[in-house]
């Protein structure tokens, strides 16, 4: 077949084919290598990062955090303007709502990001209900280390709005046990009790364990507990709210270990509880928040002995001095 002179002035147009003669236009297979270039053009589009303005966000659906610290939320905005949005949040569509997103996490940097008045960066996917759950919960494991009662808020939020048991184990990483000892945490303790204490990132799942066995069946004593307790406690840490709430039931429970005694948050400059000290009649215990500190509650660990000789030495020395 002889190549066209790209140099001649092209022919004269043919006249014009009838439909019945035009041949169809051929699509690209379906398979083979245009199929994975599709999806690799799918993929690439997906990953791409949008601006939205923040009021075309809804906020709705399970909560993932007990509550949001307006300084904090400041704080990120101070550091959203300065520095710009590093991670993006994720949105998917509204159905029947051209042009709105529902959020599926990121809802601390977009309430920072509504504060500023700025466009939220933003990557859009196209998720059912399941699967935004899922991506909400295992975003906010990663990044945020949710406290245990937070996590088994979000499991009662998740149950009641009728998911299923192997959707929220998914969502959360967690195993039918544990999400058995999050249910009963949250039957037990009132849900205004939780929200008066807070997220309470130093208390673990035994210490909840044990409130919730001293709260069930006296939940009708909890709003008169509120009343004297909210007025003192609204200076108090998250932890050491708990230990209010937990001194007021000592006694409820029926083991010695749930009659806790009082505790001693152990803060930094900064605000920051990295520890807590327990003393009773029998022992002084001192717990490391290691959920916050975990690098210091590991050299905490590897040092202890050698801490404790030192705080006996220098005991002993002022002991002597006096």
């Amino acid at each position: 077949m002889a190549r066209r002179n790209i140099f001649q002035p092209p022919a004269p147009p043919a006249e014009a084919a009838s439909p019945e003669t035009i041949e169809p236009r051929r699509s690209f297979p379906n398979t083979g290598a245009m199929s994975g270039v599709k999806t690799t053009l799918r993929d690439l589009s997906s990953n791409a990062v949008r601006d939205i303005a923040p009021n075309l966000i809804d906020v709705d659906g399970p909560k993932d955090r007990l509550e949001f610290n307006d300084a904090d939320v400041a704080e990120l905005a101070e550091s959203i303007r300065k520095n710009g949005q590093q991670v993006p949040i994720m949105v998917r569509s509204t159905p029947g709502a051209p042009g709105r997103y529902k959020i599926v996490y990121g809802r601390r940097r977009l309430r920072a990001l509504k504060m500023l008045g700025i466009p939220a960066k933003a990557l859009v996917r196209a998720l059912d209900d399941r699967e935004a759950i899922v991506a909400q919960g295992q975003e906010n494991n990663q990044r945020l280390d949710p406290s245990f009662v937070e996590k088994a808020l979000f499991c009662a939020e998740l149950s009641t709005a009728g998911y299923a048991n192997d959707v929220i184990l998914d969502a959360l990483a967690i195993d039918k046990a544990m999400l058995s000892r999050m249910n009963k945490v949250t039957r037990s303790v009132p849900r205004a009790l939780v929200e008066f204490i807070g997220p309470a990132h130093g208390i673990g799942r035994r210490r909840w364990e044990d409130l919730a066995v001293a709260v069930d069946g006296k939940e009708s004593d909890v709003p008169a507990l509120l009343d004297r307790i909210t007025a003192s406690g609204a200076q108090k840490s998250s932890d050491e709210r708990f230990s209010l709430v937990a001194n007021e039931f000592a006694g409820s429970g029926q083991s010695k270990e749930r009659n806790a005694p009082p505790t001693l948050s152990v803060k930094i400059p900064e605000g920051k509880i990295i520890g807590e000290v327990q003393s009773s009649a029998k022992a002084v215990n001192i717990r490391i928040n290691s959920p916050s500190e975990p690098e210091f509650a590991e050299w905490a660990k590897k040092n202890a002995q050698k801490a404790l000789i030192n705080l006996y030495n220098e005991w002993l020395a002022n002991k002597r001095a006096h």
